[in-house]
């Protein structure tokens, strides 16, 4: 880039503009900073994209800036024109350019691969043959890209053409794309990446809301939906801080809490030997009750929707020896399962393909089992706390008594050890992804585990747990946040990033047991307590935001 500038000496006598100095009648140009002239190229080099040709002239001629190499504004032309001969002439002016020669190879194998199709296109056979064989095999670049592009000669018509190269066909489009690739084996002094202010410009929006503590819906990356002339902030009132409802139908200590996986439905399992499956309301996100399951003598302490939300699982607590398993959209119980009286069956996930689950617990129970309750494989001797089937189908997490959680291969037989705690594992959830789990730790409250790379990330503060099996969850747009129940009656939230909570929801008089985030409206979430209430929150009720700002009563900032 050029830039004339005075000296630092003569800078005192700038005329108003900051941009230009008097030296007897003679106007020199300010010397520009680096930073300064990337700025001016960059705003060049948006003005240019809008077609405000004229007004990019003045102010590169103004600024004594350029926006790019006069070599790289020929070839750029040359290529739009699809003047290929010449574009390749400038390749070799751009090569003393370069920080690597050797990409000049590619950059022509790209330019000839559009010539090449482009005579195909246009019906000229032996024009594209010559290309293939006269100038892109003679490069040895890439010779399995040249036989696909050879099998291109068999295309009977343009439209077929352009179908299997997946390629937009001759013309601007095309072209631009071309110059995109091409452009990335020049440095930026040479010729600016595409578009790069508004990428700059997205990556600060990206960046801002990965920085907001309580920003819980989808991620617009067109920047026409944000406003660039303030910082991105999400409000706490948007957020699910506030009561919406208190459920007040269960008679006993709820001990479970789960919302259906499309969102439609919770499930609420309780020590009054009844489980309650709730309709969400797509409009107010209001739950009304759908359906009482009763029979559970021991009380439900856990629950598992299948994946299609067709059918409940409900287990009990450690001395319950039965499964049930209830068909949710008719009422009707499909299979009432137990092995043997001496069993413990307080935990159950299912397999992805929806027809089998397995099922254990503390006495050394591990069974894997069909939608009749008939046995398929079963593992002795593990006596299982929580349990998780992945996405794969074959492996199974199983927590046990020895404070670990350990990846169980039912098709091969094989097990092995994944993560190991120095504190009884009380429950634990996995993320969508498969990658993450979320451990509810005896006396050491909420742990989050890398399962992949299988280390500790981060271990959450705030939360009271002691030996009670309180359940946590993901939850939110894209599982940004974890909630856990607590045994001193509230509800915490943190960002996944962040140790410190973001919030604390007050309200149940009791142990918070269970904690599920709805996984289709990220702003709703439900809490079971052994007050014998499930309550359910939402961002503020009808609130101005500023008032919902100063309104503390359910939900305290922890974020200083």
């Amino acid at each position: 880039m050029q830039s004339n500038g005075a000296g630092q000496g003569q800078e005192s006598a700038d005329t108003d503009n900051g941009n230009s100095v008097e030296v007897g009648s003679l106007k020199k140009k300010k010397r520009l900073s680096q930073a300064e002239e990337d700025v001016i190229r960059l705003i060049g080099q948006h003005l240019h994209g809008l077609g405000l040709n004229q007004t990019v002239d003045l102010l590169m001629q103004e600024s004594g800036c350029r926006l790019e190499h006069p070599s790289a504004t020929k070839f750029r032309n040359h290529v739009m024109e699809g003047e290929w001969d010449k574009a390749e002439n400038d390749l070799n002016e751009l090569r003393a350019l370069m920080h690597s020669p050797n990409a000049i190879v590619r950059m022509k194998f790209l330019l000839l691969q559009q010539k090449y199709l482009e005579y195909l296109e246009d019906g000229k056979v032996l024009e594209a043959l010559q290309v293939l064989r006269g100038e892109l095999t003679p490069l040895k670049y890439n010779t399995d890209r040249i036989h696909v592009l050879s099998g291109y000669l068999m295309c009977s018509h343009a439209e077929d053409l352009r179908a299997k190269a997946e390629w937009e066909g001759k013309g601007t489009a095309s072209r631009c794309r071309l110059l995109d690739k091409l452009q990335t084996y020049l440095p930026p002094s040479v010729m600016l990446p595409p578009r790069r202010l508004q990428t700059l410009l997205r990556q600060a929006v990206e960046l801002q809301r990965d920085r907001c503590l309580y920003h819980n819906t989808k991620l617009d990356s067109n920047l026409d939906s944000v406003s660039l002339l303030l910082d991105h902030v999400c409000s706490r009132s948007q957020f699910p801080c506030y009561t919406q409802q208190i459920l007040t139908e269960h008679c006993n200590e709820v001990w479970f809490c789960k919302f259906s996986n499309d969102g439609t439905k919770l499930a609420t399992g309780s020590k009054d030997t009844t489980v309650i499956i709730w309709q969400v309301d797509p409009e107010s996100h209001q739950l009304k009750l759908l359906r009482t399951l009763e029979g559970h003598a021991y009380g439900v302490s856990y629950l598992a929707w299948s994946p299609d939300d067709t059918y409940l699982i409900a287990c009990g607590p450690d001395d319950c020896s039965e499964l049930w398993l209830w068909n949710v959209q008719t009422g009707e119980l499909r299979t009432k399962m137990s092995q043997s009286h001496e069993d413990s069956l307080t935990s159950v996930a299912w397999n992805p393909d929806g027809k089998r689950f397995v099922t254990g617990g503390q006495r050394g129970q591990f069974y894997q089992c069909d939608l009749d309750g008939n046995l398929l494989d079963s593992w002795e001797g593990v006596r299982v706390q929580c349990l998780w089937c992945l996405s794969d189908g074959r492996t199974v997490l199983a927590s046990d008594t020895h404070q670990r959680i350990r990846g169980y291969n039912f098709e091969d037989l094989t097990d092995r050890n994944i993560v190991q705690e120095d504190h009884p594992i009380m429950s634990f959830t996995v993320s969508k992804n498969g990658r993450l789990a979320l451990l509810n730790v005896a006396t050491q409250g909420v742990h989050l585990w890398d399962l992949q790379d299988r280390v500790l990330v981060r271990k959450y503060q705030g939360v009271t747990q002691g030996f009670y099996t309180i359940h946590s969850c993901f939850g939110g747009h894209n599982e940004d946040f974890i909630a856990s129940g607590s045994e001193d009656h509230k509800v915490y939230i943190w960002h996944r990033r962040g140790e410190l909570p973001i919030a604390e929801l007050t309200g149940h008089t009791r142990t918070v047991n269970c904690v599920s985030w709805n996984p289709a409206i990220p702003g709703l979430m439900a809490s079971a307590s052994d007050d014998g209430t499930v309550r359910v929150w939402g961002p503020a009720p009808f609130l101005d935001s500023q008032e919902a700002d100063g309104l503390n009563e359910n939900c305290s900032n922890m974020d200083s």
